[in-house]
């Protein structure tokens, strides 16, 4: 007789305002094991955490647990309650398959347990390496053509940079505008604002 397979829940919600509840999720998902008769050894939840965050605290937990082999499969309602990066997702769903976890997301019918899920995991990976593939060569193929006009580094020759009034955006901060905003408006982006201030 085969053993009962240990598996780990995961929900997300966006936010903390009453209008999401993990619950909903989690009822789904032991519904979901006590059909298949699976054990649920665990369940992670992140809570007012969005999914771009590739850091969340129970995100971490089960990672962690994971190398522990505390399950032998986690489970999620929806791929994007797990992530909504491709990368993150193929590079997190690539540690499971090498501790030996399977990854089953209920909604979307990628089930890691089966061969059918392993193929199309296995066509998810060809695709984001093929697509990260492109990414390098179109980045080598810029700066290239910036060389051969004459930059070394590939960034413009004599531009000069931009002019900031530091004590208006200040100002403009006080009065609680964000920093995306005033960014945007100076045709800058936030990253050199921060800097400025700095």
């Amino acid at each position: 007789m085969n053993a009962v397979m240990k598996v780990a829940l995961y929900a997300r919600v966006s936010t903390m305002n009453g209008h999401q509840d993990p619950e909903t999720q989690l009822a789904a998902l032991r519904e979901y094991c006590k059909q298949r008769g699976w054990d649920v050894v665990g369940e992670y939840v992140d809570r007012g955490i969005s999914g771009t965050k590739e850091s969340r605290p129970s995100l971490n937990r089960l990672m962690l647990d994971a190398k522990r082999r505390k399950f032998e499969a986690v489970l999620v309602w929806k791929l994007d309650r797990f992530g909504r990066s491709l990368r993150h997702l193929v590079n997190a769903l690539a540690e499971f398959e090498a501790l030996g976890i399977a990854f089953v997301s209920m909604t979307d019918s990628l089930d890691m347990t089966t061969p059918q899920g392993r193929l199309m995991f296995g066509i998810i990976s060809a695709m984001t390496e093929f697509e990260r593939a492109l990414i390098v060569e179109r980045v080598k193929a810029g700066m290239r053509r910036v060389k051969a006009e004459g930059s070394k580094s590939g960034r413009p020759i004599g531009r000069p940079s931009p002019f900031l009034d530091i004590a208006a955006i200040k100002q403009r901060i006080a009065a609680g505008e964000q920093r995306q905003h005033i960014a945007a408006s100076l045709g800058v982006s936030p990253a050199l604002i921060t800097k400025r201030l700095k």
